[in-house]
C-alpha cells in the first residue's frame, strides 16, 4: 500500500461508535439483527477485483477508507483487535490512542509463527467474550491468511457458535453521513448527465441516420465517456470539486433492444444492432467508492398500448418513491408500487418483479434491505435506495417488425430517504413521456428531454416577441396592457412555485451546507522545513527579517524563533528613555477585529501569542527592522492578491493547427482586450480545435480553444460604429498580462477619412446629392461587413460543432438602456444570454445560470429602476444593472417572462451581500421559510382597487354638503388671501351705489385714467389670468 495512505481517525471512531452502539442496542431489544453475537470476527482474504465491494470489504471501506486484504478484525463491545501484516499495520498506528481501544497485532510474513500466535490470541478473546461469535459465513475468502484462520477457527468451533451478522452490519452502514451522501449525490448527477446529455443524443443520431450499430459498440462509447474530462467539466450541476479520476463503474453500461431484454444489473450488451422500438439503457457509477444507479426506457414510434403501459409503470415508480420515507418498511415501498399495477391493470401483475430494488451505498445492492413484499425492516432518514420498477416480457399489439413484438420496460433511480418526501438524486434524467418518446417515421417533431425543450421554447417566444413588436401598433399594445400583465402574473406565479419546489429538492434536510462546502479552516504557514535552512545571522541573537522565506526571526529565551509574515498583523515602534521598543501584534482566533482577520479555532485547547515586544538601545536598527517588515508585508499581500486574482486562470489545452491546408481566416480585425503596444490590426484563423489571433508585428499569438468557449456572439453594425464577433469563455485566460473571460474581434464600420465621391465631381454636384450618395455607399459598406463577419462566425460554429458552439445574435428590438458598470449602455437580450458587447467592460449574463431576477426601486414617480440577477450558484455575487428607464419596464418584464426567468418587484434597494450570506448559511431553512417569496412585496392590485372603490363610494345629504362648504370657507386661509381684492372691489361698488351720483363717478373715472389706473387694472387682470 502506498505511503500516501492516511486513515482518518476521526471518521473511523465516529463510525465505529455507530457500529458498536447499534450492536448494543440490538442486544437490549432482543438480538434481531446481530443474532445474539457476543463478539464479531470479520475476515478478508486475498484481494479479488470481482469481490471488492462485498460486505467484509465494504466494512473496511466504511471504517478505514481503504481495502485491507489478508486482515482479521475482531470486535467486542468495548474493543477492537486488528491482525494484519507489518506493512499494513504502519498505516493503523494513529488509531491506537482513540476513545475506543484498538489493539494492532502485526504479523511477520517471514515468520509464520507470528500469524498463528495472533490468531490464537483472537480465538481466546472470542471464547472469553461469550458462546456466540458473529461472522459473514456466506462470503468466500481465499488465500493462505484466510485458510489458516478457517482451519484454527474450525477446530475451536466446538466451543463457540458461529452466527450471521450481515443484517446488523447492513443496518449500521445503511444510514449515510454528509460525506457519504455527497459522494452518492455527485455520482448520481454524473450518471444522469451521461444518460440525458450524451446517450439520448447518441441514440437519436443512430436512429435518425438509420445507422447499424451494435449494442456492444454503443455501450463501449458510453464506457469511454467516464474518462472524458471535458464532458464533465461542462456540467454546471456537479460540485466544483468534482474529479472524474474518482469515478468508476458500478455496473454496465448496458444497452438492450429488439425483443431480448435482461433487466438485471449484471446484464451485458449483445452484438445485435440497435433496434428502433423499445430501448432500455442503464448504468451505475461509483464515486469515491459509493454507488449510484440509473436506468431509462426509450420508446421509438410507440404504439398506444406501449404508451399506456409505460404510464402505468411510471405511476408505480413514482408511488414507490413517495412511499420511501422514514418509518416505512421495505415492504411498504414495494406494496405502494404493486398496488398501482393491481389497481390500474391487474393483468400486468405477472410481469411485475418480486422486488423493486435495495439499499445502495458501498455495496451496489444490499440484499438485507431488499424492497420486496415480505421484508419488514424499517427505513431511516439518511438511507439511500436504488428503486427499480419494471414490466418484463410484454407483447406489442402493433409491432413495427418481428423484433419489436416482445418488449420490456425499466425505470431505475437513486433515492435518498428523508423525514418527508424522498429526494431523487437522478431526477435530472427525466422520466416523463415527453422525454422518452421519439418519433422518426411519421416526420413528427422529436420530443427532446425537458431541458432542451424548455430552451427551444424560450427561443421561440423571444422570436415571436420580435415579430410582434414590428407589427403591433402602440395603441394596440396599450389596449392589451392589462391583459398582458395578468398573463405575466399567472406565469410568474407558476415559476415562483417551481423555484420553491426545486429549492427544497436541491437542498434537502440533513445534507449540510451549500454544495457540501467545507468550513473555513485555520491557515498554516511554514517558514523552514529544516534547521539548516535558517540564516547564519541567527547566531547573533538579533531580530532578523528573512525576505526570501517571508519570515521574521525573533530571539526568545536564547533561541531563534521564526514567525511567518502572514502571522504578523502589524508592528509598532516607540521610544522610552534610552530604549526603543518594537511591539509585534499577531493574528490569532477570537480577536473579533473583523471578518477578514477572524479565524476559526482548529484546536480549542491551543494557546496563541497575541503580542510580543522586543527592546534595544540601537534605535536605527529597530527603525530599519520596522521598515523591512512593513515592506515585506506589503509585498506578501500584493503577491497573495495577484495569486488570488490569477487562481481561476486555466492553462488551455494546446491549439492543434491545421497543417495540410490553409486555415480559414479573416483579416484586418482588431482585438479587445487590446495587446500591449501599438494598436495594429491582425488576422483570426480557425484551426482544428480553436481560434488563433495573429498580428504581423507581434510573436505572441492569442489562442482560444473550443472546449473553453461558453458563448459565441455576432453583433452587426446596425446602430453601432463597429461590427464584431465576441467569444465568452468558461474560464479566464491571459491576453498579454490581463485576465479576461471575453475576447472580441471587431472592425470599425465607418471611415471618415476616405471620400469616394472625388473632388472633381464635388464642383458640379451640390450638398444634398453628395450626402445621399455617401449615405448609400456607407449603407452598402455596412451590409458587406455584416455579411463577412456573420459568415465567419458561422464557420467558427461549424468548426466547433463537436463542442456545441452555436452563433447567437443579440435582439436589438428587445434591448433597453442600463448601467451594469459605470457607463449607461444598451443591454441586448440574446437567445442564451443578456449581453452588452459594444463598450468594455463587457457584460454577458447566461440565462441558464440565473436563479431569479429582482426589480428594485419600482415606485410611482421615479424615472428609473434597477435590476438584480441572482445566480443558481449562490457563491457568485449577484449582478446589478442600474438606472433602467421606467418606460422600458413592461419590455423588460415581457422579456424575462418569455425566457422563463422568475422575477419579483420591490420599492427599495436591498443589501444583497447580507441576503446571500443568509442563503448560503442554511439553504434548506431558507427555502423552508418561503425561499425568494420575501422579495415579492407586490399585492393584488385588482383586489386593492376594488376595495378602494367600494370604500370611496358614499353619498352626502344636502345639509352635510352645506355644512362642509361653510366650514371650508371659514377655515381656508388660501381662499381668504386669494379673494381679498375681489371682496374689496365688491364693497366699493356697494358704497357707490348707495351714496354717489353719476357726475361724481365720471370725475373719479377721469382722474383714474390720468393716473394710469386703467393700465394697472389691465395688468392686475392679466396677472389674475396667469394665476
Amino acid at each position: 500500500m502506498a505511503d500516501a495512505i492516511q486513515i482518518d481517525a476521526k471518521v473511523f471512531f465516529e463510525r465505529l461508535g455507530i457500529f458498536l452502539n447499534a450492536w448494543k442496542a440490538d442486544k437490549r431489544s432482543g438480538d434481531t439483527q446481530f443474532a445474539g453475537a457476543d463478539s464479531i470476527a470479520i475476515l478478508t482474504g486475498k484481494s479479488e477485483p470481482e469481490n471488492s465491494f462485498v460486505k467484509n470489504n465494504a466494512l473496511h471501506f466504511w471504517l478505514l477508507g481503504y481495502e485491507f486484504p489478508a486482515t482479521l478484525l475482531v470486535f467486542t463491545t468495548g474493543m477492537v483487535y486488528v491482525v494484519t501484516t507489518e506493512k499494513k499495520a504502519k498505516h493503523l498506528q494513529n488509531l491506537k490512542d482513540g476513545k475506543i481501544p484498538v489493539e494492532i497485532l502485526p504479523i511477520d510474513a517471514k515468520k509464520p509463527e507470528t500469524r498463528s500466535e495472533a490468531f490464537q490470541k483472537c480465538l481466546d478473546i472470542i471464547k472469553g467474550a461469550g458462546k456466540k461469535v458473529g461472522a459473514l459465513p456466506k462470503i468466500e475468502t481465499t488465500g493462505p491468511f484466510a485458510d489458516e484462520w478457517k482451519k484454527l477457527f474450525g477446530e475451536a468451533s466446538k466451543e463457540v457458535e458461529e452466527v450471521d451478522v450481515s443484517a446488523g452490519l447492513s443496518q449500521a452502514m445503511a444510514v449515510k453521513d454528509e460525506e457519504e451522501l455527497k459522494a452518492i449525490r455527485t455520482g448520481a448527477r454524473a450518471a444522469s448527465a451521461v444518460m440525458s446529455d450524451y446517450w439520448v443524443d447518441e441514440m437519436a443520431e443512430v436512429l435518425d441516420g438509420e445507422k447499424k450499430v451494435t449494442h456492444a459498440s454503443l455501450a463501449a462509447k458510453i464506457n469511454a465517456k467516464i474518462d472524458d474530462q471535458k464532458f464533465f467539466k461542462k456540467l454546471t450541476k456537479l460540485d466544483p470539486g468534482f474529479d472524474n479520476q474518482h469515478l468508476d463503474w458500478g455496473f454496465g453500461p448496458t444497452v438492450q433492444s429488439g425483443g431480448q431484454y435482461d433487466l438485471k444489473m449484471s446484464a451485458q450488451a449483445s452484438n445485435d444492432n440497435l433496434h428502433s422500438g423499445c430501448i432500455v439503457a442503464g448504468l451505475g457509477f461509483r464515486y469515491r467508492t459509493y454507488s449510484s444507479v440509473i436506468a431509462r426506457t426509450y420508446l421509438i414510434d410507440p404504439s398506444k398500448s406501449q404508451t399506456a403501459n409505460y404510464k402505468i409503470l411510471l405511476a408505480a415508480h413514482e408511488a414507490a418513491i413517495r412511499a420511501a420515507k422514514e418509518g416505512a418498511a421495505c415492504k411498504d415501498v414495494y406494496n405502494a408500487a404493486f398496488g398501482v399495477i393491481k389497481a390500474k391493470k391487474p393483468e400486468l401483475e405477472k410481469h411485475f418483479p418480486k422486488n423493486i430494488g435495495a439499499a445502495v451505498g458501498i455495496e451496489l445492492k444490499d440484499i438485507n434491505l431488499t424492497l420486496s413484499g415480505k421484508n419488514g425492516r424499517q427505513l431511516k432518514d439518511g438511507m439511500t435506495l436504488s428503486i427499480m420498477t419494471s414490466l418484463a416480457d410484454l407483447t406489442n399489439d402493433k409491432p413495427q417488425d418481428k423484433r419489436g413484438t416482445n418488449y420490456s420496460l425499466l425505470l431505475m433511480d437513486t433515492v435518498r430517504v428523508g423525514r418527508g418526501d424522498a429526494v431523487v438524486f437522478t431526477k435530472d434524467a427525466s422520466t416523463d413521456l415527453d422525454s422518452i418518446e421519439f418519433y422518426f417515421k411519421d416526420d413528427e417533431e422529436d420530443v427532446k428531454p425537458k431541458q432542451e425543450k424548455k430552451k427551444s421554447a424560450a427561443s421561440a417566444i423571444v422570436t415571436s416577441n420580435i415579430k410582434s413588436s414590428r407589427t403591433r401598433g402602440a395603441n394596440r399594445v396599450d389596449s392589451h396592457k392589462e391583459e398582458d400583465e395578468a398573463r405575466r402574473r399567472g406565469h410568474q406565479k407558476e415559476l415562483a412555485e417551481r423555484k420553491q419546489r426545486e429549492g427544497l429538492e436541491r437542498f434537502s434536510e440533513a445534507t449540510g451546507a451549500l454544495n457540501g462546502e467545507d468550513e473555513k479552516k485555520f491557515k498554516k504557514f511554514e517558514s523552514y522545513k529544516r534547521d539548516s535552512q535558517l540564516p547564519a545571522r541567527i547566531k547573533d541573537m538579533i531580530v532578523w527579517v528573512d525576505v526570501k522565506a517571508l519570515t521574521v526571526i525573533l530571539p526568545i529565551m536564547g533561541r531563534p524563533v521564526p514567525f511567518h509574515i502572514h502571522t504578523i498583523k502589524n508592528v509598532s515602534k516607540s521610544d522610552e528613555g534610552e530604549y526603543t521598543h518594537l511591539r509585534f501584534n499577531f493574528l490569532s482566533p477570537g480577536q473579533g477585529v473583523g471578518r477578514k482577520d477572524d479565524q476559526p479555532f482548529e484546536d480549542p485547547s491551543a494557546q496563541f501569542i497575541r503580542s510580543l515586544t522586543v527592546r534595544s538601545k540601537d534605535q536605527d536598527r529597530l527603525a530599519e527592522v520596522t521598515s523591512q517588515i512593513t515592506e515585506l508585508r506589503k509585498a506578501a499581500t500584493r503577491k497573495d492578491q495577484e495569486k488570488k486574482e490569477m487562481e481561476d486562470v486555466v492553462e488551455q489545452e494546446k491549439l492543434v493547427e491545421i497543417r495540410n491546408r490553409r486555415p480559414l481566416r479573416m483579416g484586418d480585425v482588431y482585438l479587445r482586450p487590446a495587446q500591449e503596444g501599438k494598436r495594429v490590426s491582425g488576422e483570426v484563423e480557425i484551426h482544428q480545435n480553436g481560434l488563433r489571433y495573429t498580428t504581423p508585428s507581434r510573436s505572441d499569438n492569442v489562442d482560444i480553444v473550443f472546449s473553453n468557449v461558453k458563448h459565441l456572439f455576432f453583433q452587426p453594425c446596425v446602430g453601432e460604429l463597429i461590427v464584431l464577433i465576441h467569444v465568452h469563455l468558461k474560464d479566464p485566460i491571459l491576453v498579454g498580462k490581463r485576465k479576461t473571460k471575453d475576447v472580441q474581434f471587431y472592425r470599425e464600420a465607418t471611415d471618415m477619412a476616405f471620400d469616394e465621391t472625388g473632388n472633381r465631381r464635388r464642383k458640379h454636384r451640390y450638398g444634398d446629392e453628395e450626402e445621399f450618395e455617401q449615405e448609400q455607399e456607407e449603407r452598402r459598406r455596412r451590409n458587406e461587413l455584416d455579411k463577412q463577419f456573420k459568415s465567419f462566425a458561422e464557420k467558427i460554429s461549424d468548426a466547433g460543432r463537436e463542442w456545441n458552439i452555436t452563433v447567437d445574435i443579440p435582439f436589438r428590438e428587445l434591448s433597453f438602456n442600463g448601467v451594469p458598470h459605470r457607463s449607461n449602455v444598451l443591454m441586448a437580450p440574446a437567445t442564451d444570454a443578456l449581453v452588452q458587447l459594444t463598450e468594455p467592460p463587457f457584460t454577458v449574463v447566461t440565462l441558464e445560470e440565473i436563479e431569479i431576477c429582482h426589480l428594485e426601486r419600482i415606485q410611482f414617480g421615479l424615472k428609473n429602476f434597477d435590476m438584480v440577477f441572482v445566480f443558481k450558484d449562490y457563491n457568485r455575487t449577484p449582478i446589478h444593472i442600474n438606472t433602467i428607464p421606467v418606460d422600458q419596464l413592461d419590455k423588460v418584464k415581457e422579456w424575462l417572462d418569455s425566457v422563463d426567468i422568475a422575477y419579483t418587484e420591490g420599492p427599495l434597494n436591498l443589501n444583497w451581500s447580507m441576503i446571500m450570506k443568509t442563503v448560503i448559511a442554511d439553504p434548506h431553512q431558507f427555502f423552508k421559510d418561503g425561499g425568494w417569496s420575501f422579495l415579492n412585496t407586490d399585492t393584488d392590485d385588482e383586489n386593492a382597487a376594488e376595495e378602494s372603490e367600494e370604500e370611496s363610494a358614499f353619498e352626502m345629504s344636502e345639509e352635510e354638503l352645506a355644512e362642509s362648504a361653510s366650514e371650508s370657507e371659514d377655515e381656508s386661509a388660501f381662499d381668504d388671501d386669494a379673494s381679498a381684492s375681489d371682496d374689496e372691489g365688491d364693497a366699493e361698488s356697494d358704497l357707490s351705489e348707495e351714496g354717489e351720483d353719476w357726475d361724481d363717478m365720471e370725475q373719479k373715472a377721469a382722474k383714474a385714467d390720468r393716473n394710469g389706473g386703467v393700465k394697472e387694472e389691465d395688468d392686475s387682470a392679466k396677472k389674475r389670468k396667469r394665476r
